[in-house]
């Protein structure tokens, strides 16, 4: 763990695992598709002092079809459920493949689910822009009319590292993936600056776009000695 983020530490308390969000300054994050116990997969994510914000850890098959098929838990840094984002099987219609963001463990008593993060499908969306991945829809929402209830839309291309979740009336940025110079595609920037959304949030949106568009299981590679958001 030196040689990832010399100042990685892991709370006693879940209290201090909360990532602390500016409101003038938009909340930076580096985010690593791997986890980091062994034989597990998922991610890490540094905040911008380089501390643990939050983690994803999945034992088991790394396969694709075992990793779309299964929740996939957002924990802090001490390990507590913050979110879960699940993925939706429904026999309609339609061909857009749909995932849900729960609140906390989606498992326990009461999981309230908080966002809808459905693929764009040309057929659902003919409105849509070319480059469009995913339609983001709060959930209990009292608008009877699906594209009225679209709060967010999500463009860009997340394979290449590059793409933004916009407002879906004012077209203003929410949080954007960024690439990091020479670092690979397992390594990326999650720049959050809507902060009605938050910083957990836009990174279970994260996760559910990996779902979609991740492809293969995250390639063990050499890394840096040091990384800064």
């Amino acid at each position: 763990m030196a040689k990832v983020h010399p100042n990685v530490v892991v709370p006693e308390s879940p209290a201090g695992a909360v990532v602390e969000e500016e409101q003038q300054q938009p909340t930076v994050l580096t985010v690593w598709r791997k986890s980091l116990l062994f034989n597990c997969d998922g991610f890490t994510v540094f905040d911008s002092t380089g501390g643990l914000a939050f983690r994803v850890d999945r034992y088991g098959s790394s396969s694709r079809s075992r990793r779309r098929a299964e929740d996939v838990v957002l924990m802090d840094a001490a390990g507590k459920p913050l979110l879960t984002v699940r993925r939706k099987i429904k026999l309609s219609l339609s061909l857009a493949e749909h995932w849900v963001l729960y609140e906390g463990d989606a498992g326990a008593a009461g999981a309230k689910p908080l966002l809808s993060v459905r693929r764009h499908h040309v057929g659902l969306h003919r409105r849509a822009s070319d480059k469009t991945l995913a339609h983001i829809t709060p959930l209990g929402s009292s608008s009877s009319s699906y594209a009225e209830a679209v709060a967010y839309v999500v463009d860009g291309s997340y394979g290449r590292r590059s793409c933004a979740v916009r407002d879906a009336r004012g077209g203003a940025s929410a949080a954007e993936v960024q690439r990091k110079e020479s670092v690979g595609d397992d390594v990326f920037r999650l720049v959050v600056a809507d902060h009605r959304m938050g910083a957990a949030l836009s990174m279970g949106v994260v996760i559910a776009l990996d779902q979609m568009f991740g492809g293969a299981s995250p390639r063990t590679s050499l890394l840096p000695r040091s990384w800064t958001a």
